[in-house]
């Protein structure tokens, strides 16, 4: 059975992950912990917890729970003190405290949720995502970066505030991979931060594992602002420290009506300017035509249109075995 290493977080990653779930596959997904926006941002300064959010959105994707626990980890309340808050988040938040180990309480939400698959937060440690922009501006916070939407400079350097250490069973999902997934997701607070903790490019650049870069469908505004192709798969390398081997690139038509309400926020389609540099494009139709609808009790900025799940594991299972 290969063993597939996912690398990211949000809903990127929850795509990817509900898709290759319905194969026959060892997976992981090593997931990012800077989260510090919206219920998870709160829950961080108030309760001093982990950041829980992509990593609940990670257990609920490998979920093979009947429908009404994974309904429970998604549901957010719409009013009272709990307005904004999400269930699965406000659960793991507790989890972590009474139990005597992050691990356990990731165990015990697997166990909860039978996870097809191991949930590895990449770091244990308490980290903040740092941008600093050309024009000299720096921003830290997940959270902040993540909706700087104004922001017209490009991002010239992301680090980490404390530096975190790696957790040694992401180091072990990576060394074992076969493959390893990155993406799609937000390129600066989805991606990569994770390969911002100490040891996780090291262990990249020293795994024998294919590596499959699916990249995103649109730009995003204050992050990958007039972004191409080519200047995503850039900056990926330039903190990946490798190429990939693979980039899965959408050639599937996106709504008119979709492309007008990203028009908005100064986002665009990606456009595809790669030329082929040792690595093999799969260009494919990924889009999932179904406009997604925010709940109203989300503070956050949320994406209406995302890669489809099933077209995307199809296409990763016909590298996985070519």
């Amino acid at each position: 059975m290969k063993k597939i290493t996912v690398i990211g977080g949000g809903t990127g990653t929850f795509v990817v992950l509900s898709g290759l779930k319905n194969f026959p596959l060892e997976l992981s997904v090593v997931v990012t912990m800077m989260d510090s926006g919206g219920s998870t941002g709160k829950l961080r300064d108030q309760l001093g917890v982990l950041p829980p959010g992509d990593l609940r959105q990670c257990l609920v994707a490998l979920s093979d729970a009947p429908a009404l626990w994974r309904k429970l980890f998604l549901y957010r309340f719409e009013n009272g003190d709990f307005k904004g808050h999400n269930f699965g988040n406000i659960f793991l938040a507790a989890l972590e405290k009474v139990s005597d180990s992050y691990d356990e309480a990731i165990e015990t939400a697997s166990y909860v949720l039978k996870t097809k698959g191991k949930v590895i937060p990449v770091t244990k440690d308490k980290v903040h995502l740092v941008a600093e922009y050309e024009n000299g501006k720096i921003v830290t916070g997940e959270g902040l970066i993540d909706e700087n939407h104004s922001e017209k400079s490009r991002i010239k350097k992301a680090y980490l505030d404390p530096a975190g250490a790696v957790n040694k069973n992401a180091v072990t999902a990576i060394k074992e991979a076969d493959f390893i997934v990155i993406g799609p997701g937000d390129l600066y607070t989805s991606i990569i931060p994770v390969l911002l903790v100490d040891g996780v490019k090291e262990s990249i650049v020293k795994s024998q594992a294919k590596i499959v870069y699916i990249m995103n469908l649109m730009t995003k505004s204050g992050q990958t602002t007039y972004y191409r192709a080519s200047d995503h798969l850039a900056d990926l390398i330039k903190y990946l420290g490798r190429e990939p081997d693979y980039v899965l690139l959408n050639n599937g038509s996106i709504p008119r009506d979709i492309l007008g309400i990203y028009k908005r926020y100064d986002e665009v389609e990606v456009a595809n300017d790669i030329k082929n540099n040792g690595y093999k494009i799969i260009e494919d139709d990924m889009v999932d035509n179904e406009k997604i609808v925010k709940n109203p009790s989300d503070e956050r900025y949320v994406s209406i249109l995302r890669h489809d799940a099933d077209k995307v594991a199809k296409i990763l299972n016909k590298i996985f075995y070519a």
